[in-house]
């Protein structure tokens, strides 16, 4: 019997040197990664996939070449804009996730926008995560969590793992089945930190902006036939 597969976390990584391979600038790797997006998008919906969640920018990238930063920003923008009725007619719910505060105002005005335009959308939930870390997430959640227990609307004792899930962004959300990582790296890049604990990982060489909807259809196909344990 096939695992069901409700919810593919994907880390979308190698579009630098996708493009470095090629002559190419780093802008342009991340477009190419853009357009490889919408294919998995749709390849997600055409599969009745419930839930796709994308890192994005993460909350080390910061630290990489402020025109590359700047001109990522750029495109997201350009993309929000772009592909925001295209998301809404397929359905698709817009979620954003990690701390928006270091985002242009244009940003966080444009992906409210949007968020707020597909929020009745019952079709797959595209989550994309920006200025987002595993730990940072952590973080925040135990903030709110500590802050109820002092306002005395939690009490310690009834904090559960289902409890702390709540106050995490990805809240209301199955945590990932599937975990996929390209471009050759076999780390976690602090990416869904609490919510991978048992999904099931697959690894690639591909870089992203070459990462197919037929080797998307390997990843699932991987996944389905897997023997799942959750630690047993």
């Amino acid at each position: 019997m096939k695992n069901t597969l409700k919810h593919v976390a994907i880390v979308m990584d190698g579009n630098r040197r996708w493009a470095k391979e090629r002559n190419l600038s780093t802008l342009e790797g991340h477009e190419k990664g853009s357009e490889t997006l919408r294919a998995i998008v749709e390849e997600s919906i055409v599969r009745k996939i419930p839930y796709l969640t994308v890192y994005a920018f993460s909350s080390e990238n910061w630290n990489r070449d402020e025109t590359e930063v700047r001109g990522l920003f750029s495109l997201m923008t350009r993309l929000l804009k772009s592909e925001a009725e295209t998301l809404h007619e397929q359905g698709v719910k817009l979620k954003v996730i990690g701390d928006r505060s270091l985002l242009s105002q244009e940003a966080q005005g444009l992906i409210q926008e949007v968020e707020d335009l597909t929020k009745r959308n019952i079709g797959l939930q595209l989550t994309v995560a920006i200025n987002y870390g595993g730990r940072q997430d952590i973080v925040r959640a135990t903030q709110k969590i500590a802050h109820e227990v002092l306002e005395n609307r939690l009490e310690i004792r009834s904090i559960t793992e289902e409890v702390m899930g709540s106050y995490l962004d990805t809240a209301g959300m199955p945590d990932p089945d599937l975990f996929i990582r390209p471009s050759g790296e076999f780390r976690i890049s602090n990416f869904l930190l609490w919510q991978i604990a048992y999904a099931e990982f697959y690894f690639t060489p591909t870089y992203w902006p070459a990462f197919t909807r037929e080797e998307y259809g390997h990843a699932v196909a991987a996944y389905e036939n897997r023997q799942r344990r959750f630690g047993e």
